[in-house]
């Protein structure tokens, strides 16, 4: 199951002036290292919530909120266009459930 790891403070605004925030969630894999992605969720409720594909794979889940955590905006704006791109969309998004 997937965990909320970092909700970024930096948001992330489309030329036509949608608004994102962008969170970090990992999921452990079968042989114990998690993977991380990025999701996109549109401040104005409205719009799909768009992914990023596997973003980082880490040791443990200590290891992907570290490297959340050090991620800039230029790397969050990058990922943005990488999941409109590949169009990657969720229809809601997640509950945010923090597991730390």
């Amino acid at each position: 199951m997937a965990q909320l790891v970092h909700e970024h403070e930096t948001h992330v605004r489309t030329p036509h002036g949608d608004t994102y925030v962008a969170r970090t969630y990992a999921e452990e894999e079968r042989g114990g290292t998690w993977v991380g992605w990025i999701e996109f969720v549109p401040l104005s409720g409205r719009g799909p919530t768009l992914r990023t594909a596997r973003e980082t794979t880490q040791p443990s889940l200590d290891a992907v909120a570290y490297w959340a955590s050090g991620l800039e905006p230029v790397y969050l704006e990058g990922a943005f266009e990488r999941a409109r791109s590949e169009r990657r969309t969720l229809r809601r998004p997640r509950p945010i459930v923090k597991v730390r």
